[in-house]
């Protein structure tokens, strides 16, 4: 087979592709391929690739990068496993726009890597992530500050249900809370276990994080604020006055004064409060200079 007839949607020549390369498929690394023709256009053209530079990360054998770099400018993909980057030079032959990049993303300087890659173009980032490192990877996109426009990034269904969840409703977890400060969440559309190869356990959702470009509600101590939303989803099942007190080592007595100054019922958990109402809290644990870190 010559470069350009690879199927990247075809699980036959995926196998034949693989093979060629002595590639084995690595579960640690959560690698799962994209074989639904339909899904990479329709995520790219949602991620905003048109709008310049995107980056990236796992790439797996190109299939969504293919997509990507057909509407953008410039594509940088970031792929951890060195095994797939001779794969990844044959079936991105001929896209001048892409460049991959054998690094881990969490240990990756994003920051400048996209400063010195966009050229000054807006930048999005897109991806299909590990299950296993989803979180780790959204939060890190989301607390480096990077200048883009969105994340949109394709993970596992129940996951992309708790990350979007909204305050109040009995999905929302800590994550839900912290990528709501940063970004407005938008699921986009779901897709099965089939749509890949090999096919994974679970079906998957395609999530999109438009950035904030005003923070929605005003903390003193971003630091603190996230520490008590940590704290309030540890024992989620328990009122929040527990593990709060716990976690800031302050009296319950205080708590209680906090949340009845705040008109927050003292029989509250972390699900039922709002973003505001954490702000609200954690602004008025400040107060106490006695607090320990």
């Amino acid at each position: 087979m010559k470069n350009f007839e690879y199927n990247l949607y075809n699980p036959k020549h995926i196998k034949k592709l693989l093979s060629e390369h002595g590639f084995f498929v690595s579960k640690s690394l959560g690698q799962n391929f994209l074989i639904n023709s339909s899904v990479g256009s329709k995520m790219a053209k949602m991620s905003g690739a048109e709008d310049g530079f995107v980056l990236e990360i796992g790439p797996g054998i190109g299939a969504l990068t293919k997509e990507l770099a057909k509407i953008s400018k410039k594509v940088c993909s970031v792929e951890i496993d060195s095994r797939l980057i001779p794969i990844l030079k044959k079936t991105l032959f001929g896209f001048k726009n892409v460049e991959i990049i054998n690094e881990d993303i969490l240990k990756t300087d994003i920051k400048t890597l996209i400063r010195e890659k966009s050229d000054g173009m807006k930048a999005v980032v897109c991806a299909n992530l590990p299950y296993y490192i989803t979180s780790p990877i959204i939060m890190r996109l989301l607390e480096l500050d990077l200048g883009v426009k969105a994340i949109t990034v394709m993970v596992q269904k129940e996951a992309g249900r708790r990350i979007c969840a909204e305050p109040g409703r009995r999905e929302c977890g800590a994550i839900s809370l912290a990528v709501r400060y940063y970004s407005t969440p938008r699921l986009l559309f779901d897709l099965p276990s089939s749509s890949f190869f090999p096919k994974p356990d679970v079906d998957s959702s395609v999530i999109r994080l438009e950035i904030n470009q005003v923070a929605p509600v005003e903390i003193k101590n971003r630091d603190g604020f996230f520490r008590l939303v940590r704290a309030a989803f540890s024992q989620r099942r328990k009122i929040l006055i527990n593990p709060v007190a716990s976690s800031f080592n302050i009296s319950k007595d205080h708590l209680r004064n906090i949340l009845l100054n705040l008109k927050i019922p003292l029989s509250a958990r972390a699900e039922q409060l709002s973003l505001e109402q954490f702000a609200n809290i954690s602004n008025s644990i400040e107060n106490f200079p006695h607090i320990r870190k």
